[in-house]
């Protein structure tokens, strides 16, 4: 074996395949020769030796099981020669040649024990060998005698390991036997060839990261450093690959400096000797970047310098001359070993100082120009690292970093862009300034089109970034005029939780422009954001009620989102206390308070505060998880039994959109309903007159009674049966051949009726009351008023809530909570007083 390639034993050497095992082998008769005349018996003699010819296999492998040691290893060394081409092995298992091998490897015979282990670990080369040599659990018995002090033994036994540890159950059979601890004591020979066979095996163990930490428990680690300086490449190879499997581990990091390591590796790569190597002591190197003492050291021996000359292409000095790098940079695989060196080192905040000290930032934003895929994306690894150090953030936008970032935005390389729009997202968090200059730089349109990538990160980081650009007005704006409300549509179905939580946030910041509001509703963005609300995820859910909560400012929104059951969703998080929270409760009123005819249908309550204006409607008491229907789908259904639906409008130009919307006759008499004409007089005559006037309450006295004038005239308790306004609404409601009505046609009215109108007739004139609905139709309105109003004394400092008739004895008051208040809103039952 030369330095370049493995040596070969005389008894390794390879024969053609033949078709006959010719051997000689002298065989004992047990013979008589011819009795003499003489009667009396003579003495046994023994034959000579006899000479025959092997012509088959067959009969080579039944030798194996012979008495004679003699014959046994003669045998061994005709077979070990036919062994030699791959079909042979195959032959030879099926002719059964491996259970007598199996046992003549622990034969006592020393020669017949090496010529068993020459055959095995030959025949192991072959796959269908290995899988049946498992079988016969001939394992425990090669790491016994690994310890032999058999040179041809250990290199046969390790070669045989080497093949049989490609199998996941070998690999643990080895190890239970303390084959990895053999194997280790076997790189201190000094045959490369059993060097190199150990190394494989251990190779192949340390492929599962469960056999990583025992080589480092066994000492390993010495003997595989010292296998860096062999003559042989391959077992340098196989030393550093071993290596870079093992520092994966913590916990080797404390040997490698012991053993001077680092130092080592650094001394192969700035060997150009070793251009071989140098990819795999990168590697190697790349696992111990990332811990601080490690760093430390390579710094202190200039591995640094080594890696920056090995990233960096050669520089023109001047015109025609190039600067010779201590380390020339050969080839890409190198170059993005020593960048991503510079990566790993760059992910431990305790070396930040460090590397913005020698300018760090400048050399990586230098590499993003013209560099290969690979080194881009592990560029972009570093500067990901290093944005959490603010000096460093700011250098980055001040060379010029976020710019070419961005332009990584549109690679063709999912990972580079990947890492790239992970680094702006680093670069931007927390930091304002850099957020603008990603929208100065133009990067609102990549990252748009990054809403759309294939990949979750990716699409969560675009959506954070574009979160923190958002807040300026013309920012939205020209998102918005960029599809971005579209594009987050599908991430708000993704199953990521922080694809979900970056887009709902971004939307939160868009959705504060009314034109967002209707994109979203129009692209069918609704439905998948209120679906968020029967996740588990408290961070999922608090971001879900947060858009919720804006999307609400607009009333058509919130009636829609109501429809894909936002208002049942958030009762039921409301009623748990282990999903409540500030947010669920602000989304629960903020859909409230955006759909006032919603709130009175499934609260029964309006406050003081909640102002009707034109275009509410009362649809009657409605229930969680009912179909919510809007006044337009109202007006469409056939007439029915039901009582009508009863809206307040008294502007025309409310539902013209309405009329545009849908198109066709029945759009053009429902918005000739919407116009109250009656109702719009009746408002200007209330400001012109009633709100002139200077006393709080005579202003609630005067609209009470005007109220009744419209809606009837007041009504004794005993003649309610015989008011007819049941008949009168159904005259309406078949002479308008529509479900809903204007407030302004009714003219016998109920209490639900007056208390309806005395409620948005205040609100026009700026009286402040309540509207509460009870039961049999009823409702009655509930005003505040200092006990001093009513009796003409010195008024008190508490007012006091007072219900107002409309019906029977219209401006009269009823103080809440007392028997002629429940008798005017028709509780029966009232025995607490």
């Amino acid at each position: 074996m030369d330095k370049k390639d493995k040596k070969e034993k005389k008894s390794k050497s390879s024969s053609p395949c033949k078709d006959t095992v010719r051997t000689f082998l002298h065989l004992f008769s047990p013979s008589l020769n011819a009795l003499p005349h003489n009667p009396r018996p003579s003495l046994f003699l023994q034959f000579e030796p006899l000479r025959v010819d092997v012509k088959t296999t067959t009969t080579a492998v039944l030798l194996l099981s012979s008495p004679e040691e003699d014959i046994v290893v003669i045998a061994c060394e005709a077979i070990f020669q036919f062994a030699g081409e791959d079909g042979n092995k195959v032959h030879l298992m099926e002719l059964g040649v491996l259970q007598p091998l199996s046992r003549l490897i622990a034969h006592s015979n020393e020669l017949i024990r090496r010529n068993a282990f020459m055959v095995l670990g030959t025949m192991a080369s072959n796959s269908a060998v290995a899988n049946a040599l498992q079988q016969i659990d001939i394992i425990p018995t090669i790491i016994d005698k690994l310890s032999l002090d058999d040179l041809v033994i250990q290199e046969y036994g390790a070669l045989c390991l080497s093949y049989l540890s490609l199998a996941p159950a070998c690999k643990v059979q080895i190890f239970d036997n303390k084959g990895l601890s053999a194997l280790i004591k076997l790189l201190a020979s000094t045959e490369p060839d059993i060097q190199k066979n150990s190394l494989e095996t251990i190779y192949n163990l340390v492929q599962s990261s469960q056999f990583c930490p025992s080589v480092l428990e066994l000492g390993g680690i010495p003997f595989i450093l010292e296998l860096l300086h062999s003559d042989y490449v391959v077992i340098q190879h196989l030393a550093l690959n071993i290596l870079q499997k093992v520092t994966a581990d913590k916990e080797s990091y404390g040997a490698m400096r012991k053993e001077q390591g680092l130092e080592k590796l650094l001394d192969i790569i700035k060997n150009t000797d070793f251009n071989d190597l140098h990819v795999e002591a990168l590697q190697v190197l790349v696992n111990c970047m990332s811990d601080s003492d490690n760093f430390l050291l390579i710094e202190n021996e200039g591995g640094l310098t080594i890696l920056f000359e090995l990233a960096l292409p050669p520089k023109l000095s001047e015109p025609g001359k190039h600067e010779m790098p201590l380390v020339k940079s050969s080839n890409n695989e190198v170059q993005s070993g020593a960048v991503e060196c510079l990566s790993r080192a760059a992910q431990n905040a305790n070396n930040h100082k460090i590397l913005h000290d020698i300018e760090m930032e400048d050399i990586l934003v230098e590499l993003l120009s013209g560099s290969s895929d690979c080194v881009n994306m592990f560029v972009c690894q570093a500067m990901a690292g290093m944005s959490s150090f603010l000096s460093s953030k700011e250098r980055f936008r001040e060379i010029g970093g976020l710019s070419a970032l961005i332009h990584l935005l549109s690679s063709g390389h999912a990972l580079v862009r990947g890492e790239a729009i992970q680094a702006l997202a680093n670069l931007t968090s927390d930091h304002h300034q850099n957020s603008m200059t990603i929208y100065e730089e133009g990067g609102q349109k990549p990252l748009v089109q990054c809403l759309h990538d294939s990949c979750p990160r990716t699409v969560a980081n675009a959506a954070a970034i574009l979160y923190r650009i958002a807040g300026q007005e013309a920012v939205r704006s020209d998102l918005l005029s960029l599809g971005a409300i579209r594009a987050l549509v599908e991430p708000l179905k993704s199953t990521d939780p922080q694809v979900v939580v970056h887009a709902a946030l971004c939307i939160c910041e868009l959705a504060s422009e009314a034109d967002a509001r209707t994109q979203l509703q129009s692209a069918g963005g609704l439905e998948p954001l209120v679906s968020l609300l029967r996740s588990t995820n408290m961070e999922v859910l608090r971001t879900a009620c947060m858009a919720i909560s804006v999307c609400a400012k607009d009333e058509p929104v919130s009636v829609e989102m109501c429809k894909f059951g936002a208002l049942e969703m958030l009762n039921e998080i409301n009623q748990a206390d282990t999903s409540r929270s500030k947010f669920s409760e602000f989304a629960f009123n903020s859909l409230l308070q955006s759909s006032l005819s919603l709130k009175y249908g499934l609260t029964d309550h309006l406050a003081s505060t909640d102002l009707i204006t034109d275009g509410f409607y009362d649809a009657g008491k409605l229930y969680f998880g009912q179909k919510v229907l809007t006044l337009v789908e109202l007006s469409m259904e056939p007439v029915n039994e039901h009582l009508p639906v009863i809206v307040v409008n008294s502007a025309i130009e409310v539902y013209i959109h309405a009329k545009s919307a849908q198109g066709g006759q029945q759009t053009e008499r429902y918005w000739k309903l919407m116009n109250d004409v009656a109702l719009r007089f009746l408002v200007k005559e209330v400001k012109e007159s009633i709100s002139l006037l200077n006393g709080e309450q005579e202003r609630y006295v005067a609209l009470a009674r005007r109220v009744s004038k419209v809606m009837g005239g007041a009504i004794e308790k005993e003649d309610l049966h015989t008011f007819g306004w049941l008949l009168h609404i159904s005259l309406l409601k078949v002479k308008l051949q529509c479900n809903v009505l204007p407030i302004g046609l009714i003219s016998k009215g109920f209490y639900c009726h007056r208390a309806l109108l005395f409620k948005y007739l205040a609100d026009c004139i700026g009286l402040s009351c309540t509207l509460v609905r009870g039961d049999y139709n009823r409702a009655w309105n509930e005003v505040l008023l200092h006990d001093g109003d009513r009796s003409g004394n010195q008024a008190s400092s508490q007012p006091s809530r007072y219900i107002v008739d409309l019906m029977h004895q219209p401006g009269t008051f009823f103080k809440s909570h007392t028997p002629a208040a429940f008798r005017y809103h028709g509780t029966i039952e009232h025995r607490s007083f």
